[in-house]
């Protein structure tokens, strides 16, 4: 009898370690094939070179990214719950692999129809990918299944790149597909659904937003990223005569950048690791504005671009893996910080055939670039305030959470205000405390939810503080260390 309890304790702690597993492994080859072909990839790049003259190259690209970026932002209206995530998932793989059969052939209408299913499909299917990473990753180990994935499926881009540029474009479409089939089969021996799946949702009903710091994420990513757009436009075309170099390297220093931060990054460190990959970032578009066009040149400005891009995407996917506990829509969550970085590389690529149209010099390049690092480097201090706050509120609110009834009133009165509370301030205060919505402390007091938001606003006023995570911050913040 124990040793059957024994055993079947084993097996219960085994599985979600193995779905874990499984999902990082069909989530890499499924972003393999994005990144190798649908999202600007060297096989779509390759195949495009393939059939010569009269193809509107920048209009396929350009459509995959906007089809992309479209299902990433709107997955979330449609997919809220894991058990749908994960019909998302393999339908939407579904859907890639065969709106990617018709490249085998010349190009047709079926390119761009073929280009915008796939890019909205793999837009929906990474979106829903949150839901696998909330219910099977836990919180501290996210950011490890996040530079996991990265690694993993740049490892097999650039085995697929290196066939498609220097063998055959054909034959690297092949593997893509390849890529896509492996990762299904991983989807489909995950289960269903899961028991966590429902204890994770009832824990979500926090009172706590998660808007604000989305939104600023959202638009520090999208800035940044214009230089992702740039490089793809103006740095990598001018080493193009590195082909075969340029396949084996360009991903390199990317990998090895999220291999060294998978085990080092700290959220006390966060700000700084993110200050030397602006650094690093100043210091390519500097040396590919003063350097030449050789081998070693290339070496360079790549390891400094590529080094800071694993850098910057290894911090925003790592803050959405966090995010993901403030929610009960995973995919909307983390679709639409997704889709902040797609738009920027849209951008940053309008920007650059706009560059290279006029025929700007690489110093003139440069100066753009540097604009756009400067201006993030503003954004960078008040998004890291909001980060703070937010993970402060949620750690204050599960503290508050477990104490007594009467702690928790202790609490609400020794804290000085400007002016004392009232009785029904109280009452609406204990409940925001609790993790109540302003639509749930209306039903709780029978009150209106207009009501209900000028109380709110009253204490946010007497408390003197601006949101509900400064709120609970500054009631909560000397509870923590002491419990």
């Amino acid at each position: 009898m124990s040793a059957n309890t024994n055993q079947d304790r084993r097996i219960s702690l085994q599985e979600p370690l193995n779905a874990r597993r499984l999902s990082i492994g069909g989530f890499s080859f499924l972003f393999a094939y994005i990144l190798s072909f649908a999202f600007e990839g060297q096989v779509l790049y390759s195949l495009l070179d393939l059939h010569g003259r009269g193809i509107d190259a920048s209009g396929y690209i350009s459509a995959a990214i906007i089809a992309h970026f479209t299902g990433l932002f709107t997955c979330g209206l449609f997919v809220r719950s894991q058990t749908a995530a994960r019909n998302m998932m393999l339908g939407g793989m579904g859907l890639c692999l065969a709106a990617s059969v018709p490249f085998f052939t010349t190009p047709s209408a079926l390119w761009m129809g073929g280009l915008i299913a796939s890019g909205y499909a793999s837009g929906c299917a990474v979106a829903s990918w949150g839901f696998f990473l909330r219910v099977y990753t836990p919180k501290k180990e996210r950011i490890k299944s996040c530079a996991d994935v990265l690694i993993y499926s740049n490892l097999l881009m650039i085995a697929v790149n290196v066939v498609a540029m220097n063998r055959s474009p054909l034959i690297g479409l092949g593997l893509s597909i390849f890529c896509l089939i492996i990762g299904m089969a991983f989807f489909g021996l995950l289960p269903a659904g899961s028991f966590n799946e429902r204890k994770i949702i009832e824990k979500n009903n926090t009172s706590v937003s998660i808007k604000n710091p989305l939104l600023l994420l959202c638009l520090f990513v999208f800035i940044i990223t214009i230089n992702s757009g740039l490089m793809y436009q103006v740095i990598n075309p001018a080493f193009e005569h590195l082909t075969g170099f340029v396949s084996l390297y360009w991903a390199v220093p990317y990998i090895v950048a999220l291999a060294i931060l998978r085990n080092l990054y700290r959220k006390r460190e966060r700000s700084g690791i993110l200050y030397v990959g602006m650094v690093m970032i100043m210091g390519a578009f500097i040396s590919f504005m003063l350097l030449g066009r050789s081998t070693f040149d290339y070496l360079i400005v790549d390891t400094l671009m590529l080094g800071a891009c694993g850098i910057f995407d290894l911090f925003w996917w790592s803050i959405l893996g966090e995010m993901l506990d403030y929610t009960d829509n995973s995919a909307a969550v983390f679709g639409i910080g997704l889709s902040a970085n797609v738009f920027g590389v849209l951008c940053g690529g309008t920007l650059g055939m706009a560059v290279t149209s006029i025929g700007l010099s690489g110093s003139e390049v440069a100066v753009i670039a540097l604009t756009v690092v400067c201006v993030t480097l503003v954004m960078l201090p008040p998004l890291n305030n909001q980060l703070a706050l937010l993970l402060k509120s949620r750690d204050g609110l599960a503290v508050y959470d477990n104490m007594s009834q009467s702690q928790q009133r202790d609490i609400i009165l020794r804290i000085n205000t400007l002016n004392p509370l009232t009785v029904r301030e109280q009452e609406v205060l204990q409940l925001i405390l609790s993790g109540k919505s302003n639509r749930e402390i209306a039903g709780v007091l029978c009150i209106s939810e207009s009501t209900v938001k000028t109380h709110v606003r009253n204490i946010f006023s007497k408390y003197d503080v601006g949101s509900r995570a400064e709120l609970i911050s500054t009631l909560l913040k000397n509870q923590t260390g002491q419990r």
